[in-house]
């Protein structure tokens, strides 16, 4: 395979210089950090004055860890470094609370930003003779303006559709003859319903790429995507607090995530114990930002389950890669003492060909027991007036997601295009359980 650098140099720096520049930038984050109120009093109590008190990666570890409740907790202006008059942007992304985490961004800083999704969208492929269709939101969310303006820069056509009117977005792909669409992977399943609903042809269109995240979703949900649309899809990872998109992306060789390592620091530790896990072991993602001097956030908890792979990509590049994010540790499900992932159960009924593209994991107390029902559209081809076959499908369903999760579900059929979809990042969990329980 013929692979392309947007930065030959860079991507490709023997580990030991780009551990040398890891180790730069980590002295100049900390130094940027003293300048925020956050963490002029975090680090000063673990003894780091400046970033002279980093003398090697290691030193790592004397730094405390960042959480989501503290980037609440210091909103507005905790975390910012620099002067407000010199911030041109800011990014929020809401929670639970209400309160945001808010993100400022520099002039600088979004051209660095730019540059490392336009390093992660060359990296596919792609170039400036494609057309690009960014079908995903706007606005506060980092995914819509973070690709747009990487894919400006890579030189393609931006087409900024944003999520929804699928038959808009049709119209889109045939007038302007897209190669490229960018969506969550529930999104690029439902695009895919509404062609046949719509009777749109994939000869009429000449997609050839797509890049799928802000969602965990599974490989066998990528091959599903892959085959029913005949596009490469490749995994696209980022978050927020990190700027957005563009932390970690596949190649051409699809065979896990590149970090960039020049614009992060990633651990991995043990979620419980918050040690490291040896090379190669699954854990919660910690990264540090190198290449932001707005909002500098140091050892964050991503909470994002994952591991490195361990042998070098056959691309040449010499930035580790991140296995595809398997959930995260706060959404874990215990269910009658049993403890399971969302993306176990998607795992299973996405390799079940007779399953369509939209499931729904309900989970609600009887009693003193918890009960936990999977709702899943079946393929067009089945007739839901058939009662024999439809019954052996979810008796499938059931025994072969309780020879995986230990757990012997409620399963329930619905007619395709029958499940609510989600715009953006789907809500595939309901858990009306009692909070105290």
């Amino acid at each position: 395979m013929n692979f392309q650098y947007w930065n030959r140099r860079m991507e490709t720096l023997p580990r030991d210089e780009l551990e040398d520049y890891q180790l730069e930038a980590l002295r100049v984050m900390v130094e940027r950090a003293l300048r925020t109120p956050f963490y002029s009093r975090e680090l000063q109590k673990a003894g780091i004055t400046g970033g002279a008190s980093i003398k090697s990666l290691d030193d790592i570890r004397r730094i405390p860890f960042t959480t989501k409740h503290e980037l609440r907790e210091a909103y507005p202006y905790g975390m910012l470094s620099i002067p407000k008059e010199d911030i041109v942007r800011l990014h929020a992304s809401s929670g639970t609370t209400g309160v945001p985490t808010t993100i400022y961004l520099s002039g600088e800083d979004i051209k660095r930003w730019t540059s490392f999704v336009a390093r992660s969208i060359y990296a596919t492929g792609c170039d400036k003779t494609d057309v690009f269709q960014n079908m995903i939101t706007y606005g506060l969310f980092t995914g819509g303006l973070g690709f747009h303006y990487g894919a400006e820069e890579v030189g393609m056509l931006v087409i900024p559709s944003g999520p929804g009117n699928t038959a808009k977005q049709f119209q889109f792909m045939k007038d302007f003859g897209t190669t490229v669409l960018h969506a969550t992977p529930s999104f690029l399943l439902h695009v895919e319903s509404k062609m046949r609903e719509e009777g749109v042809r994939r000869e009429e269109l000449r997609l050839k790429r797509a890049f799928a995240g802000a969602e965990p979703y599974s490989e066998d949900t990528r091959k599903r995507i892959e085959e029913l649309l005949a596009i490469d899809v490749f995994n696209s990872y980022g978050l927020s607090e990190m700027n957005g998109p563009g932390v970690a992306f596949e190649c051409q060789a699809k065979n896990g995530l590149h970090i960039w390592e020049d614009g992060y620091i990633a651990e991995i530790v043990n979620p419980d114990t918050l040690e490291p896990v040896a090379e190669g072991e699954s854990g919660e993602l910690v990264l540090t930002i190198l290449c932001r001097e707005a909002t500098p956030i140091l050892r964050y908890r991503t909470r994002d389950l994952t591991s490195f792979y361990t042998e070098p990509c056959s691309c040449g590049r010499t930035h580790r890669r991140l296995r595809r994010i398997t959930g995260r540790s706060d959404d874990m499900l215990i269910i009658n003492g049993v403890n399971l992932f969302p993306s176990q159960i998607e795992e299973v009924i996405m390799a079940i060909k007779e399953v369509g593209n939209n499931y729904l994991i309900q989970v609600e107390k009887e009693g003193a027991l918890d009960r936990l029902t999977v709702k899943t559209e079946v393929g067009p081809d089945i007739f839901m007036d058939d009662a024999r076959p439809l019954n052996a499908l979810k008796e499938k369903i059931r025994r072969t997601l309780q020879a995986t999760i230990s757990i012997s579900p409620r399963v329930e059929l619905h007619e395709s295009g029958t499940l609510p979809v989600s715009e953006g990042k789907a809500k595939r969990v309901i858990d009306t359980r009692p909070k105290d329980i």
